[in-house]
């Protein structure tokens, strides 16, 4: 708990992966990813209760070997790709509470494709919704000037454009104000912003900006990229 909120920490982590099949069972420095999300689960005092929602067998073992429960398996209609996470999340609580006879006050979600993130990240999200009075708090980092979107360009027929038309007038990536983008390292919600708003936004978000590289894992490339950040041949997150 914190300041007398029961947390709950949801690890997404399906077993139709396509990208990379079977994605969350994948493993960095001899870890499976979901269960690298037990080993952070594991050194926040704070949390009251962690839980996997899988469709698939093995990940929610190796999630209950890592400390994770996983007392029920996510139903098919919420397997696919095409599936929200406000839905996800929401099965997930409405479960949890079920089974464990309480209300959860927040809902942390960790995915573990993004394996970069360290305790206190998690630890600091969930403080300043706290401390915020948010909605909910994601995540965020700094997006590269290279991918600003008034840098990039638009293809019709072979005729090449803007895709924002402001963008012709950037002479410099000094004039480029600064965008963000979401990192994937963790998100706080309130219950009232899940069950009531429907959403894992809500009307007032708090944004935790991550300085650093974090790669949030989708192709094998994501993948080699962690293990040498993690191994120290190229620079990572601070």
């Amino acid at each position: 708990m914190i300041s007398n909120k029961r947390i709950l920490i949801v690890v997404p982590a399906r077993g139709g992966s396509k990208g990379i099949p079977l994605k969350n069972l994948r493993k960095v420095n001899g870890v499976p990813l979901v269960a690298a999300v037990g080993k952070i689960i594991k050194s926040l005092s704070e949390i009251d209760q962690s839980v996997v929602s899988t469709d698939h067998e093995e990940i929610a073992s190796v999630a209950e070997d890592a400390g994770i429960a996983a007392p029920f398996r996510r139903p098919k209609e919420l397997s696919g790709d095409r599936i929200s996470d406000i839905e996800v999340l929401t099965h997930a609580l409405l479960e949890m509470e079920l089974i464990d006879s309480v209300t959860y006050d927040i809902i942390v979600m960790l995915q573990p494709t993004s394996p970069l993130r360290k305790a206190k990240h998690v630890l600091d999200t969930i403080k300043m919704l706290v401390d915020g009075a948010w909605d909910a708090v994601w995540t965020v980092s700094e997006t590269d000037s290279k991918s600003h979107p008034l840098k990039q360009l638009i293809v019709d027929k072979n005729s090449l454009n803007y895709y924002d038309i402001s963008g012709g007038e950037i002479i410099a990536r000094q004039q480029l104000e600064p965008v963000y983008h979401r990192n994937g390292i963790a998100y706080a919600i309130t219950r009232e912003c899940l069950l009531d708003k429907k959403s894992i936004k809500g009307d007032k978000t708090g944004a935790l900006v991550i300085k650093g590289d974090h790669i949030s894992i989708d192709t094998e490339r994501d993948l080699d990229l962690v293990k040498l950040i993690l191994s120290g041949a190229i620079s990572g997150d601070e």
